[in-house]
């Protein structure tokens, strides 16, 4: 290998966003996450939402919100809509 070409492969401190820290080695400087396995849910078992800039708020403001049994209801009706024919249907069909 060619001598002085490849970066230094120093130990650092990684600092997450929970507030945990541990060692590893890097060429970068410093690290910085958002989630670690101290606090991912994966590791953890605990559930826990991220919302990053309210994403969550703004898709049900723009959507709403649905639940099983609108869903159900709005099925009904639409199969229920779809049985009745349109009168111009029903005189093409005659």
């Amino acid at each position: 290998m060619k001598p002085g070409i490849h970066p230094k492969y120093a130990e650092v401190e990684v600092r997450c966003a929970c507030g945990n820290v541990f060692k590893t080695r890097s060429t970068k400087p410093e690290l910085h996450l958002e989630i670690c396995s101290a606090c991912h849910p994966f590791f953890t078992g605990r559930q826990k939402l991220i919302d990053t800039e309210g994403r969550v708020e703004r898709f049900t403001k723009r959507f709403g919100t649905v639940t099983s049994a609108d869903r159900k209801k709005m099925d009904k009706d639409n199969k229920a809509a779809k049985k009745v024919k349109s009168p111009k249907k029903a005189a093409a069909q005659a």
